[in-house]
C-alpha cells in the first residue's frame, strides 16, 4: 500500500513535534536538577531589579533572577535560581547591588551578589516547613547611581541655596558691602603710604641693630649680677644675722640695766635730789639771815634780849 504525500507530511510534522516536546522535557529535566530555586525577602526597595538579572556568588555568575513578587506593602520577594553546584549555605548573604550609572538599561544593571559572610562554613540551606524554598539572608542594599547620586546632589544644593538666602539677608550683604569698602580703603591708604612704610621698616632695623649691643651688655651686668654682687650681699646678710645673734645678749643686759635704773637707781638719785635742794633752801635762809644780821655769827642765832622800852 502506497502512502500519499499528504500523509507522509502529516507524519513528519509529527515527529517534529514530538522531538520538540521531548526537548523540552529534556531542557525542563536538566534545569530543573542543573539549578536549586532559593529565595530572598528584603524590606527595601529593589528598585531596578528585574527577571533574568545575574546572580553572582563573590564576583562570579552562578545563575539568574527567575521572578520579582511583592510578598506585601512592605516587604519584596525575589526568587533566585541558582547553580546547584554553588556553595550556598546558612552563612550566606544576598545583597541588591547596582553597578553602572544607571539603575536599569544600557549604561547599568540591578544584580543580587552573594557573599559568605560566616566566620565558619555554615551548613546547606533547607526549606523550612511552611516555606516553598530555601530562604537567603539578606544584607542592606547598595543601590548607588547616577539617579540616586544626582537626586542626593539635589537636594543637597537644595539645602545649600536655603542656607545661603537664610544667611546672606540684606543686612548682611550691605555689611559685607561695608567691610569689602572699608578694606578697600585700608589697602589705598598703605598704598599711598607705602614710601613711609618703608622708613619706618628701615627705622625699626637699625633700631634692632642698636638694641642687640644693649641686650648684650644686659646679659653681661645680669651675670656679673649673678657671680659677684648676690654672692657679696649673701655674705653680707650671713654677718648681719651672726651680728643680731650677737647684740640678742647684749640687748637683753641693757634691757636690765635700764630696768636697775629705773626701779633702784633713779629713786636713789631723786631722794638725794631732794636733799641737796632742802640743803640749798636752808642754806639760802641762813645766808639771808647772816646778811641781814651779820652779828648772828658770833652770837648765835638766839633771840637778843629785849631793851628799854621792847616787850618781850
Amino acid at each position: 500500500m502506497t502512502t500519499s504525500a499528504e500523509a507522509k507530511a502529516r507524519i513528519i510534522f509529527a515527529g517534529f513535534l514530538l522531538a520538540l516536546a521531548a526537548a523540552a522535557a529534556a531542557w525542563w529535566l536538566f534545569s530543573t536538577h542543573s539549578h536549586v530555586t532559593y529565595e530572598i525577602r528584603s524590606s527595601e526597595a529593589v528598585s531596578g531589579l528585574i527577571a533574568g538579572a545575574p546572580v553572582e556568588f563573590h564576583g562570579v555568575e552562578v545563575g539568574k533572577v527567575g521572578r520579582v513578587l511583592l510578598a506585601d506593602p512592605r516587604t519584596a520577594r525575589v526568587l533566585l535560581e541558582v547553580s546547584r553546584d554553588a556553595p550556598v549555605t546558612s552563612a550566606t548573604v544576598a545583597t541588591v547591588t547596582g553597578r553602572g550609572l544607571a539603575a536599569r538599561g544600557f549604561t547599568g544593571y540591578v544584580y543580587v551578589s552573594l557573599e559568605d559572610k560566616g566566620a565558619a562554613t555554615g551548613q546547606p540551606l533547607a526549606a523550612q516547613p511552611g516555606q516553598p524554598y530555601p530562604l537567603i539572608a539578606v544584607g542592606p542594599s547598595e543601590l548607588e547611581n547616577i539617579d540616586t547620586a544626582v537626586h542626593q546632589m539635589n537636594q543637597n544644593v537644595q539645602a545649600v541655596s536655603a542656607l545661603l538666602q537664610t544667611t546672606f539677608d540684606p543686612a548682611t550683604v550691605t555689611a559685607m558691602k561695608d567691610a569689602l569698602a572699608s578694606l578697600d580703603q585700608v589697602t589705598r591708604t598703605l598704598a599711598a603710604n607705602s614710601a613711609r612704610m618703608d622708613t619706618i621698616l628701615t627705622n625699626a632695623e637699625r633700631a634692632s641693630a642698636q638694641v642687640q649691643p644693649l641686650l648684650q651688655a644686659s646679659n653681661v651686668t645680669v651675670r656679673t649680677l649673678q657671680t659677684q654682687l648676690l654672692p657679696r650681699a649673701n655674705a653680707v646678710l650671713q654677718g648681719a644675722e651672726q651680728a643680731g645673734a650677737r647684740v640678742e645678749p647684749l640687748l637683753l643686759s641693757g634691757q636690765d640695766a635700764v630696768w636697775s635704773l629705773q626701779f633702784q637707781v633713779l629713786p636713789q638719785a631723786q631722794r638725794a635730789l631732794g636733799k641737796v635742794d632742802h640743803f640749798s633752801t636752808t642754806l639760802d635762809d641762813t645766808v639771808g639771815r647772816i646778811r641781814s644780821n651779820p652779828s648772828v655769827l658770833w652770837r648765835g642765832s638766839a633771840a637778843a634780849a629785849p631793851g628799854p622800852g621792847e616787850t618781850p
